[in-house]
């Protein structure tokens, strides 16, 4: 009996997205222009659940307040926004970085060597667990610049979802396995091309590092710049529509090439 009365004097969970600068925030964000209500009502449960089932980490002298968190959770939970909260499942810690880090990590040269080194990083979705963020890059993510780094690596998480980060994450029922390989190989082995041939990109061509950056990369272009990746890729766009559940086209403003910024090589 004892016990049972304490459990009916717990205190309800206080809802984290009950802050008076919520959804002032939200609103303010580019990237989340056009959502109706109802793309507004699930983008808030998904954040709820991601405060909620994650623990943030504030490290190298780093104030991680409120208004930080819901700026973070936001840009996670789109991409999720019509999917089931299981999508982030299995990791559990978010480590935010007053600027971009340092991280020594092993690399396999083209004949096998095994080399190791230290790298600078805004980001990581590291395989064993944690997500890493740089806050000046979160902060800035919402921009429509076809740049955002929390959903980088949140795609980079939803790849792990069947092993290690490949490019090809686990499909929904009714997506063909055949048409994903086919639209992501044609259109990696066409970035890879045009690099090579010294264009300017649009997209960046840090995509070209291997198959599990360019799904990464084009999540990012597809929630920012859909309009842009939809005239450069249109089969792969499709695949990301089909996957992600939404149209960003549909919502988000058109904005040209010389708009977005270019990227040189």
């Amino acid at each position: 009996m004892a016990a049972m009365l304490s459990f009916l004097r717990r205190k309800p969970t206080p809802d984290p997205l009950a802050s008076p600068r919520w959804p002032a925030i939200g609103r303010a964000m580019p990237l989340l222009q056009g959502l109706t209500a109802e793309e507004w009502e699930r983008l808030e449960q998904r954040m709820r659940t991601f405060l909620a089932d994650k623990s943030f980490n504030a490290v190298q002298g780093l104030a991680l307040d409120q208004d930080k968190l819901l700026v973070i959770a936001a840009q996670a939970a789109l991409p999720v926004m019509n999917l089931d909260d299981s999508a982030y499942h299995g990791w559990f810690d978010v480590v935010v970085y007053p600027t971009a880090f340092v991280s020594r990590d092993a690399w396999r040269d083209e004949i096998g060597l095994v080399h190791e080194g230290e790298f600078e990083y805004a980001g990581m979705a590291r395989s064993d667990g944690p997500l890493l963020l740089s806050w000046p890059d979160s902060q800035a993510g919402p921009a429509l610049d076809g740049w955002n780094l929390v959903i980088h690596e949140c795609a980079h998480k939803l790849d792990m979802l069947n092993g290690s980060a490949n490019g090809f994450p686990p499909l929904h029922a009714g997506m063909s396995q055949t048409d994903w390989t086919r639209a992501f190989e044609r259109g990696y082995r066409d970035f890879c091309r045009r690099l090579d041939r010294g264009e300017r990109m649009a997209i960046d061509p840090y995509a070209a590092e291997n198959p599990a950056e360019f799904f990464a990369v084009l999540s990012e272009c597809f929630f920012e710049l859909p309009h842009l990746l939809h005239t450069e890729y249109p089969a792969i766009y499709t695949q990301l529509r089909e996957f992600y559940r939404q149209d960003p086209g549909m919502r988000l403003p058109v904005i040209g090439v010389d708009e977005a910024g270019w990227y040189d090589n």
